[in-house]
């Protein structure tokens, strides 16, 4: 009796608990990734009419010069923001995790504020902060006699991509801040005050005892910055739409493009696929890079 109790029980945590939550994540994520894969195989402009080519669109995508100038550009993105979002984050956390800072309540909620923000609104914002006429960048610096070095900050392709990526390590650093703070609780304090009577540092401390850690966490807080950097679209589309020329051109922008402009369906749903087997590549790349150090310590 108590065997079969456990067996009903057991199914009945399966079919209430388990079961919905797998047919809304299979709707939602597996079956659009299915269909993104189908489409791919065809020639599609929208309508009825679809004619099958295979791999065509997957050939074409490797030659595309646009795609992978784009790709780069999610790259350098990628990396500014894992220095900025997760090095600031650190930062921040060691530091409200000291004894010196008051109100810590109080400063976790404003660094994390940012991140409730709209990314559409974001853009705005920061479009109009960096604008050569009168945004508060330019209206700073000439308000300090610096106005040969006001710039047209949006419209200079050398330096676009490391302007388009302040607002997102603005937006973000709350978001890691989480991650990272929670990770730092789990840090017995008799460790840190072993380190104190050695006459460790405050810098000491977090780069000695802090970092190793909690470098589980870094890891996923590094995966989770590569995979949002690599689908951003909210903040390009608002701020430059790619420009000047294709300087600031994302993946997903580009996919946007393909689809909604020039109505190639088809080739758009293989760039899906390709961004879809290039982020995966690098957050898999991240995890083996970041972890395969400490395991040679250990060992």
């Amino acid at each position: 009796m108590g065997k079969n109790r456990g067996k009903s029980k057991l199914w009945f945590y399966l079919l209430v608990c388990i079961l919905p939550a797998f047919l809304i994540y299979t709707y939602v994520v597996i079956v659009p990734i299915l269909g993104a894969i189908r489409f791919s195989l065809f020639q599609w402009s929208g309508g009825v009419d679809m004619k099958y080519i295979g791999f065509k669109n997957y050939r074409l995508l490797l030659k595309d010069t646009e795609f992978w100038k784009a790709f780069q550009n999610n790259v350098w993105i990628a990396i500014t923001c894992i220095l900025g979002q997760i090095g600031i984050a650190f930062f921040f956390s060691a530091l409200l995790s000291s004894r010196i800072i008051k109100l810590k309540a109080f400063h976790r909620v404003v660094a994390y504020f940012p991140a409730t923000i709209s990314a559409v609104v974001v853009g705005f914002v920061w479009s109009f902060i960096f604008n050569y006429d009168f945004g508060l960048v330019n209206a700073f610096l000439r308000a300090i006699h610096l106005e040969k070095w006001a710039k047209p900050w949006l419209d200079n392709p050398a330096t676009i991509i490391f302007i388009i990526s302040i607002p997102l390590i603005w937006q973000y650093i709350g978001y890691y801040m989480v991650i990272i703070m929670a990770a730092m609780t789990s840090i017995d304090p008799s460790i840190y005050e072993m380190a104190e009577l050695d006459g460790a540092s405050g810098l000491q401390k977090a780069l000695r005892i802090t970092l190793p850690l909690i470098k589980d966490s870094l890891a996923v807080a590094v995966m989770l910055c590569i995979a949002g950097n690599m689908k951003i679209f909210d903040h390009i589309y608002v701020m430059t739409n790619g420009g000047p020329g294709t300087s600031s051109m994302v993946m997903a922008l580009q996919v946007y493009k393909t689809t909604f402009i020039k109505s190639h369906y088809g080739y758009a749903s293989a760039m899906s696929v390709g961004i879809l087997i290039l982020s995966l590549s690098l957050v898999i790349a991240s995890r083996v890079l970041i972890t395969q150090p400490w395991r040679k310590e250990k060992g």
